[in-house]
């Protein structure tokens, strides 16, 4: 299960810092990653952390987001800076791994950035 937070509406240039906190299986054996769904277009993984907090961007937000990880409070982290209208979005959190296997989703938590 996932919990995801901390979205809203932010104008261009701003910051958000996303949390999701997951449970039911054993957080820190798994890669964690970070997906954005724009409106009407399909899911994709923005921001990728391993299980040795090896991390990884999509070319799109490289330079912007940071993403990390708690173990101890199997929680996963976004930060979101410099942002773009484009980042617009819901965004899940999710291991890959476990998204193979089909693992269910959250409700994501949305992100507007408008003027």
């Amino acid at each position: 299960q996932f919990v995801e937070s901390g979205g809203g509406l932010v104008q261009p240039g701003g910051s958000l810092r996303l949390n999701c906190t997951a449970s039911g299986f054993i957080f820190s054996f798994y890669d964690m990653a970070w997906y954005r769904q724009p409106p009407g277009k399909q899911r994709d993984l923005v921001a990728s952390i391993t299980r040795f907090d090896q991390a990884d961007y999509a070319d799109s937000v490289k330079g912007r987001f940071t993403i990390s990880r708690d173990n101890a409070e199997n929680t996963v982290y976004l930060q979101m800076d410099s942002l773009k209208p484009e980042d617009t979005g819901v965004y899940f959190c999710n291991g890959p791994t476990l998204v193979e296997r089909g693992a269910s989703w959250g409700q994501g938590t949305q992100v507007t950035v408008s003027s």
